[in-house]
């Protein structure tokens, strides 16, 4: 039956496809694995294990590096919403790409540490994970969350305490009698 058809008097309600349908072959693990790693670890060093990929070469360019790898780590964002992904693993991966991108903005270190980092293939796994171990995945995203919450907190508190710690001294310096 049709959504526009009626049982007994009233209209049935129209079932809509899930997410996990849309996005066809485009979504597919065996895409988004060669996405991951051309990303992030597509290249190796020779006679080194470190391994980069097209978002450690992008990052490199100034201003514009980081942005192009941000939208270019979206593409797995999108597969992992399409899919279905809980909110907290998609917080999470959305947060793993945003560190990247601001930290890859630092010149040199960010670029470092942007081929360390490996967001798209931390992404990817998330993704995986969350399909096959979907509570463990999200229990350790609600974690990470946590801490990344906290650690967001002291980079706040930190120097709001240490301003207000040498404000009062410098200021009970300047009204000391002597």
């Amino acid at each position: 039956m049709r959504s526009t058809e009626k049982t007994a008097g009233f209209a049935r309600p129209e079932i809509l496809s899930p997410r996990t349908r849309r996005g066809g072959k485009m979504f597919d693990d065996e895409h988004l694995d060669i996405l991951s790693h051309v990303l992030d670890d597509f290249i190796r060093i020779p006679g080194t294990s470190i391994r980069f990929g097209l978002d450690g070469i992008v990052g490199l360019i100034p201003g514009i590096g980081d942005a192009l790898g941000g939208i270019a780590s979206c593409v797995i964002l999108v597969a992992a919403w399409v899919r279905g992904v809980p909110s907290p693993v998609l917080t999470r991966m959305v947060a793993n790409v945003a560190i990247e991108v601001v930290v890859g903005t630092v010149p040199v270190l960010g670029d470092m540490f942007d081929i360390a980092w490996r967001a798209n293939r931390r992404n990817y796994a998330l993704l995986t994970g969350s399909v096959e171990q979907p509570r463990k995945v999200t229990r350790r995203s609600w974690w990470f969350l946590a801490g990344l919450c906290l650690f967001l907190m002291a980079l706040v508190m930190v120097p709001t305490l240490l301003v207000a710690w040498l404000s009062v001294h410098v200021f009970a310096g300047l009204f000391q009698t002597k």
